[in-house]
């Protein structure tokens, strides 16, 4: 039995988007030739792979079987045509990042600009997501994680600044009504900006380090924020006096050079490595993300 190769892509981007409205999205296609797709493959097949209803689209039984065994190897033509597209003078095509909202505002304006006007031909999608996905099945090439969240068979290499820190601070307001805090131990007496993943975890309790001391601190206050997605609202609560925010140092020092945020127990700061690109090793490296590869790894030696 024969399928289109056309419709097999198709019906992977309908599954793995759950609509036909985002997978045309993702894909570049309309959603009536998706549509249109996937009706011949059921047709071919001679049996439903999506249920469709007015809310959503999710596969069948059928369809979860096909599509597990569809994305490994669909990924791999990709690749064997990705082979032929390194012949090229100038790599072209998709290259899709999964990375968490820290680094689509701190690391990426530094890479992105000057990589696609190197790569003019590469089309770049950048997927903002807290937690740690496999990029396969997400439909991604690579990601974009710290270190203590790789898995054992992906490929990392650095990508940003090396060294980082974590920082609290507030607005000279709130501290000047509430007292500023001599030792990490305090800050259970103020009103801290607390922030929760999506896995329900919460960022809390902070860590703080000095001379060898570790002290760790359970922190409560008025807010709870998404990590990603409403951490600028964060942010703008302690501008605005409400409590005291606990965020990486390169986002909020704008703030802290403004003024508008005061530091706050700057020596015992915690530093910590920077981020990793990672991409699994057990297939073809796409041209467009070969040359992302080659390009990050220039610029950290540049």
């Amino acid at each position: 039995m024969k399928a289109d190769l056309s419709d097999l892509n198709a019906f992977v981007a309908v599954a793995r988007a759950g609509g036909f409205r985002e997978g045309a999205r993702v894909s570049g296609s309309s959603a009536s030739f998706l549509s249109e797709a996937v009706r011949r493959l059921e047709g071919q097949l001679g049996v439903r792979l999506l249920n469709r209803t007015t809310r959503s689209v999710v596969p069948t039984e059928a369809g979860k079987g096909l599509l597990e065994r569809l994305g490994p190897a669909l990924s791999e033509v990709e690749s064997a045509l990705d082979v032929v597209n390194g012949f090229r003078d100038r790599p072209a095509g998709a290259l899709r990042l999964n990375v968490p909202v820290s680094a689509a505002r701190l690391v990426l304006p530094a890479i992105v600009p000057p990589f696609l006007a190197a790569y003019p031909d590469i089309r770049l999608e950048v997927v903002t997501d807290e937690s740690f996905v496999d990029v396969i099945a997400a439909g991604c090439d690579a990601g974009i994680r710290y270190d203590e969240r790789l898995e054992q068979d992906m490929i990392a290499i650095p990508i940003g600044p090396r060294v980082q820190r974590f920082a609290i601070a507030a607005s000279p307001d709130y501290l000047d009504r509430r007292g500023r805090p001599q030792h990490p131990s305090e800050l259970l007496g103020h009103a801290c900006l607390l922030g929760r993943f999506a896995s329900g975890a919460m960022t809390a309790p902070w860590e703080f380090e000095r001379d060898g001391e570790i002290v760790r601190v359970d922190p409560t206050g008025p807010l709870i924020v998404r990590v990603g997605g409403a951490t600028d609202l964060a942010v703008d609560a302690a501008i605005s006096g409400t409590g005291i925010v606990c965020l990486f140092e390169d986002w909020l020092r704008p703030h802290i050079d403004s003024g508008a945020l005061e530091p706050i127990l700057e020596p015992w700061w915690q530093r910590f490595s920077g981020p990793f690109l990672y991409y699994p090793g057990r297939r073809l490296v796409p041209a467009p993300l070969r040359a992302f590869i080659d390009f990050v790894k220039a610029s950290a030696t540049a």
